[in-house]
């Protein structure tokens, strides 16, 4: 293991568990997003220094980021504030960016990638392949990681159209440079087939499912020491 995700979960006491499909729409509509996105990168980069003092300090920590934090300007206030208040190295903070991040207001956005680039951290586009904008965006501007969206990765075996993706997304980002991630893998036959195609990183309940910051540490860092 070299990273975790942040997933946000809200356990409401009447409701019980209401999933990110449902709150964060919510969220961005009411604009409740830049308060909760600013909660989440700093829980995030916490856990990651308690993490780090505890002897993992490659351990990296990969954090999504709403469209409509970019849309307010908050994003990189919030990731400086995260990055000072934890005192974390800003090479194991991977922000995470869905192509609808990009579609929005193109200069604006690409002033901002400059400038979080410049504070040291990692940028990623997740679920890559689901749009238009991407490709544009690998030409103007050096990423770190490609992710594949896990609709291509689910059938990767059963169905030659999604397979052809793969290896082409894996091929495109090693020529470029660029890590890549299989997002959504959950047997050891598309876990193996994806070491063959020279992926670069693999995550889904293959792996792991979600887990509570001090269940993962019992679980899996536990282990690595």
């Amino acid at each position: 293991m070299v990273g975790v995700e942040a997933l946000c979960r809200w356990d409401d006491l009447e409701r019980g568990s209401i999933p990110p499909g449902v709150f964060i729409p919510l969220a961005e509509d009411s604009g409740l997003i830049q308060s909760l996105g600013r909660w989440v990168l700093r829980e995030s980069t916490q856990q990651l220094k308690a993490w780090h003092e505890a002897g993992h300090t490659e351990l990296l920590m990969a954090v999504n980021l709403s469209a409509r934090q970019f849309q307010h300007g908050a994003v990189l206030t919030q990731v400086e504030e995260a990055l000072v208040a934890s005192g974390i190295n800003p090479a194991r903070l991977e922000l995470e960016l869905t192509e609808s991040v990009l579609l929005h207001d193109g200069e604006a956005v690409m002033s901002t990638l400059r400038q979080l680039k410049a504070l040291g951290v990692k940028l990623s586009i997740d679920d890559f392949g689901t749009g238009y904008s991407s490709f544009a965006y690998l030409r103007r501007f050096k990423f770190y990681k490609i992710k594949i969206d896990q609709s291509f990765v689910r059938d990767l075996i059963d169905d030659p159209e999604d397979a052809a993706i793969v290896r082409g997304i894996i091929s495109l980002a090693i020529s470029l440079g660029l890590a890549v991630l299989a997002e959504g893998v959950e047997t050891d036959a598309i876990a193996q087939r994806l070491k063959t195609l020279k992926c670069t990183y693999a995550q889904g309940y293959h792996f792991a499912r979600p887990l509570r910051p001090e269940v993962l540490a019992a679980k899996f860092l536990s282990e690595a020491d």
